[in-house]
């Protein structure tokens, strides 16, 4: 799994990792050398002795790397400009085995930002996975959640888990389908 672009560290403290594929926090000890495979979107994927782990981009400092910047809003942000930074911060989603954005994927099948009152929006999604028995599917919901709850005036979330239609590769930006090499 590591190969010459894994950047090798060890852990600075303690933190929690979430094992890939099953979806599990384990506690990591302070010292364990670990491989960063993917940092992408503000979290890192971890490879320690034959497993994978997703630390979240709060906990960076636990791998000697710096906290995801704070989001900004434009003052008196229209709900289109909500909308797009929205659809940014979907695109800062990664699945930890996959270096490619939720959205890329094709996983986002909806949405939506509706005004609640003056300044407070809630943002909705509807989103699939790639395979429905993934154990990742729970940890990708709540960095969608967490990630759009980060944004100014946006106050609450409906991130859905939907399984119809079935996700395929068609789903894929062509970008996508050609870095993965499911361009048919």
């Amino acid at each position: 799994m590591l190969n010459a672009d894994t950047e090798i560290v060890n852990l600075k403290r303690e933190v929690i990792g979430i094992l890939v594929p099953e979806g599990q926090k384990v506690r990591l000890p302070s010292g364990t050398q670990c491989g960063i495979t993917q940092a992408l979107g503000g979290s890192f994927t971890i490879y320690i002795e034959g497993r994978l782990f997703r630390i979240n981009g709060e906990d960076a400092d636990a791998l000697g790397k710096p906290q995801p910047p704070k989001i900004s809003l434009p003052e008196n942000a229209s709900d289109a400009e909500v909308q797009d930074i929205v659809w940014q911060q979907l695109r800062t989603c990664y699945d930890p085995e996959i270096p490619i954005d939720i959205v890329e994927l094709g996983l986002v099948y909806e949405c939506e930002v509706e005004a609640l009152g003056a300044e407070s929006r809630k943002a909705m999604v509807r989103m699939t996975l790639t395979a429905p028995g993934c154990g990742m599917g729970d940890v990708l919901v709540a960095d969608v959640r967490h990630k759009l709850e980060q944004i100014p005036t946006i106050d609450e979330t409906d991130v859905e888990l939907v399984f119809d239609p079935p996700w395929n590769q068609s789903m894929m930006s062509e970008a996508a389908r050609l870095q993965t090499g499911m361009y048919y």
